[in-house]
Protein backbone atom coordinates (compact mmCIF):
# COMPACT_ATOMS: atom_id res chain seq x y z
CA UNK A 1 0.00 0.00 0.00
CA UNK A 2 1.28 3.43 -0.97
CA UNK A 3 1.12 6.55 1.13
CA UNK A 4 -2.01 7.78 -0.64
CA UNK A 5 -3.99 4.55 -0.10
CA UNK A 6 -6.82 4.99 2.37
CA UNK A 7 -6.58 8.75 2.17
CA UNK A 8 -9.87 8.97 0.29
CA UNK A 9 -12.02 8.10 3.31
CA UNK A 10 -10.32 10.67 5.53
CA UNK A 11 -10.74 13.28 2.79
CA UNK A 12 -14.42 12.49 2.35
CA UNK A 13 -14.93 12.82 6.09
CA UNK A 14 -12.91 16.03 6.24
CA UNK A 15 -14.62 17.66 3.31
CA UNK A 16 -18.00 16.50 4.61
CA UNK A 17 -17.25 18.03 7.99
CA UNK A 18 -17.37 14.75 9.91
CA UNK A 19 -13.63 14.27 10.50
CA UNK A 20 -12.18 15.67 13.68
CA UNK A 21 -9.21 17.99 13.57
CA UNK A 22 -7.19 15.25 15.29
CA UNK A 23 -8.13 12.80 12.51
CA UNK A 24 -7.06 15.28 9.87
CA UNK A 25 -3.78 15.99 11.67
CA UNK A 26 -3.09 12.28 12.05
CA UNK A 27 -3.79 11.64 8.37
CA UNK A 28 -1.57 14.57 7.41
CA UNK A 29 1.29 13.25 9.55
CA UNK A 30 1.15 9.96 7.64
CA UNK A 31 0.90 11.64 4.26
CA UNK A 32 3.60 14.23 4.93
CA UNK A 33 5.98 11.57 6.18
CA UNK A 34 5.61 9.50 3.03
CA UNK A 35 4.82 11.94 0.21
CA UNK A 36 7.71 12.94 -2.04
CA UNK A 37 8.94 16.41 -1.08
CA UNK A 38 8.39 17.76 -4.60
CA UNK A 39 4.74 16.71 -4.56
CA UNK A 40 4.27 18.20 -1.12
CA UNK A 41 5.83 21.48 -2.31
CA UNK A 42 3.54 21.63 -5.36
CA UNK A 43 0.49 20.85 -3.26
CA UNK A 44 1.39 23.51 -0.72
CA UNK A 45 1.78 26.04 -3.54
CA UNK A 46 -1.68 25.06 -4.73
CA UNK A 47 -3.15 25.57 -1.25
CA UNK A 48 -1.37 28.92 -0.73
CA UNK A 49 -2.74 30.13 -4.10
CA UNK A 50 -6.23 28.68 -3.69
CA UNK A 51 -9.32 30.85 -3.44
CA UNK A 52 -10.65 28.19 -1.02
CA UNK A 53 -8.14 29.17 1.66
CA UNK A 54 -7.24 32.41 3.42
CA UNK A 55 -4.77 34.66 1.57
CA UNK A 56 -1.18 33.43 1.35
CA UNK A 57 0.21 36.17 3.58
CA UNK A 58 -2.40 35.49 6.28
CA UNK A 59 -1.57 31.77 6.36
CA UNK A 60 2.15 32.58 6.36
CA UNK A 61 1.77 34.98 9.29
CA UNK A 62 -0.05 32.30 11.28
CA UNK A 63 2.54 29.65 10.46
CA UNK A 64 5.36 32.07 11.31
CA UNK A 65 3.80 32.67 14.72
CA UNK A 66 3.90 28.93 15.44
CA UNK A 67 7.49 28.42 14.32
CA UNK A 68 10.62 28.11 16.43
CA UNK A 69 13.05 31.06 16.47
CA UNK A 70 15.38 29.28 14.02
CA UNK A 71 12.50 28.41 11.70
CA UNK A 72 11.26 32.00 11.89
CA UNK A 73 14.69 33.28 10.88
CA UNK A 74 15.00 30.85 7.97
CA UNK A 75 11.50 31.61 6.75
CA UNK A 76 11.92 35.37 7.11
CA UNK A 77 15.25 35.28 5.28
CA UNK A 78 13.64 33.38 2.42
CA UNK A 79 10.74 35.82 2.18
CA UNK A 80 13.07 38.80 2.37
CA UNK A 81 15.28 37.34 -0.35
CA UNK A 82 12.17 37.35 -2.54
CA UNK A 83 12.16 41.13 -2.32
CA UNK A 84 15.49 41.26 -4.11
CA UNK A 85 17.35 44.59 -4.25
CA UNK A 86 14.22 46.48 -3.20
CA UNK A 87 14.21 44.84 0.26
CA UNK A 88 15.61 47.86 2.09
CA UNK A 89 13.14 50.36 0.69
CA UNK A 90 10.19 47.98 1.11
CA UNK A 91 11.08 47.24 4.73
CA UNK A 92 11.63 50.91 5.50
CA UNK A 93 8.16 51.66 4.17
CA UNK A 94 6.49 49.03 6.37
CA UNK A 95 7.13 50.83 9.63
CA UNK A 96 9.05 49.18 12.42
CA UNK A 97 10.95 46.92 10.06
CA UNK A 98 13.53 49.41 8.82
CA UNK A 99 16.10 47.89 11.19
CA UNK A 100 15.93 44.66 9.23
CA UNK A 101 16.93 46.57 6.12
CA UNK A 102 20.27 47.38 7.75
CA UNK A 103 20.73 43.72 8.67
CA UNK A 104 20.09 42.70 5.08
CA UNK A 105 22.51 45.30 3.75
CA UNK A 106 25.15 43.78 6.02
CA UNK A 107 24.62 40.51 4.18
CA UNK A 108 24.16 38.50 7.36
CA UNK A 109 20.47 37.81 7.19
CA UNK A 110 18.04 37.85 10.07
CA UNK A 111 19.10 35.96 13.20
CA UNK A 112 16.81 33.79 15.29
CA UNK A 113 16.82 36.45 18.02
CA UNK A 114 15.87 39.18 15.54
CA UNK A 115 13.17 37.02 13.97
CA UNK A 116 11.67 36.40 17.40
CA UNK A 117 11.04 40.16 17.67
CA UNK A 118 8.99 40.26 14.43
CA UNK A 119 5.23 39.95 14.73
CA UNK A 120 3.16 37.65 12.53
CA UNK A 121 1.35 40.77 11.28
CA UNK A 122 4.65 42.27 10.13
CA UNK A 123 5.46 39.01 8.32
CA UNK A 124 2.06 39.22 6.61
CA UNK A 125 2.93 42.71 5.35
CA UNK A 126 6.36 41.61 4.15
CA UNK A 127 4.91 38.51 2.49
CA UNK A 128 2.31 40.59 0.67
CA UNK A 129 5.02 42.91 -0.69
CA UNK A 130 7.29 39.98 -1.55
CA UNK A 131 4.49 38.33 -3.49
CA UNK A 132 3.83 41.56 -5.41
CA UNK A 133 7.52 41.88 -6.30
CA UNK A 134 8.11 38.16 -6.88
CA UNK A 135 5.09 35.83 -7.20
CA UNK A 136 7.53 32.90 -7.14
CA UNK A 137 8.01 33.51 -3.42
CA UNK A 138 5.00 31.25 -2.84
CA UNK A 139 6.99 28.35 -4.36
CA UNK A 140 9.99 29.18 -2.16
CA UNK A 141 7.86 29.28 0.99
CA UNK A 142 6.11 26.07 -0.04
CA UNK A 143 9.51 24.39 -0.30
CA UNK A 144 10.37 25.58 3.20
CA UNK A 145 7.18 24.08 4.62
CA UNK A 146 7.62 20.85 2.65
CA UNK A 147 10.91 20.46 4.56
CA UNK A 148 9.12 21.36 7.83
CA UNK A 149 5.74 19.62 7.46
CA UNK A 150 5.07 19.60 11.21
CA UNK A 151 4.42 23.35 10.90
CA UNK A 152 1.86 22.92 8.12
CA UNK A 153 -0.81 21.66 10.50
CA UNK A 154 -1.18 25.26 11.64
CA UNK A 155 -2.91 26.29 8.40
CA UNK A 156 -6.19 24.82 9.59
CA UNK A 157 -8.22 21.70 8.98
CA UNK A 158 -9.87 22.93 5.78
CA UNK A 159 -6.57 23.89 4.16
CA UNK A 160 -5.05 20.58 5.28
CA UNK A 161 -7.94 18.69 3.73
CA UNK A 162 -7.41 20.62 0.48
CA UNK A 163 -3.69 19.85 0.64
CA UNK A 164 -4.29 16.14 1.10
CA UNK A 165 -6.90 16.17 -1.65
CA UNK A 166 -4.37 17.73 -3.99
CA UNK A 167 -1.73 15.16 -3.00
CA UNK A 168 -4.19 12.36 -3.52
CA UNK A 169 -5.16 13.61 -6.97
CA UNK A 170 -1.49 13.77 -7.99
CA UNK A 171 -1.15 10.07 -7.27
CA UNK A 172 -3.92 9.06 -9.70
Amino acid sequence: MGWADGLGQVLQNALGGSASEADIHSAFDKVAGAAPQGELTQSLTHVFNSDQTPPFEQMLGGLFGQSSPDQKAELLNQVLSGLGPSAGSVLGGLGGLGGLAAVLQGGKGVSAAQAQEISPQAVEAVAQKAREVNPGIVDVVSGFFAKNPQLVKGIGAGALALLMSRLSSQRR
